[in-house]
């Protein structure tokens, strides 16, 4: 049984960093291209960051350029999304999601090819 099993959501104050951890069960994370979404109050869900399944090339939202990192452990089966200098304005659920036919950029802007998603992760960031 294919799963993605989320972590690391919580309350961070503004300037701070957290860490969101995909992990998968049932299915080798580097087979996949895995994205990051998030959905806030009254929004649409939106990519926020993707990596591809091939040769690991990754797609940014403007609005977390800079500031968020995503990456891969092949020996852990799991995609981290590294999130520095948290802004309120990143308060949301995010989400992982997996698809084997897709690439980093249409995953992310089209939601394209997404065959798995995760439950989602609350992350606020208030003061």
């Amino acid at each position: 049984q294919v799963q993605l099993v989320e972590s690391g959501g919580g309350l961070v104050q503004p300037g701070g960093s957290l860490r969101l951890s995909c992990a998968g069960s049932g299915f080798t994370v580097n087979y996949f291209v895995i994205g990051w979404f998030r959905q806030a109050p009254g929004k649409e869900r939106e990519g926020v960051s993707c990596i591809s399944n091939n040769d690991d090339s990754t797609y940014y939202v403007d609005a977390v350029k800079g500031r968020f990192t995503i990456s891969r452990d092949s020996a852990k089966n799991t995609v981290y999304l590294q999130m520095n200098s948290l802004k309120p304005e990143d308060t949301a659920v995010y989400y992982c999601a997996a698809g084997w036919i897709s690439t980093a950029r249409r995953m992310c802007v089209d939601h394209y090819g997404i065959d798995y998603w995760a439950n989602g992760t609350l992350v606020t960031v208030s003061s």
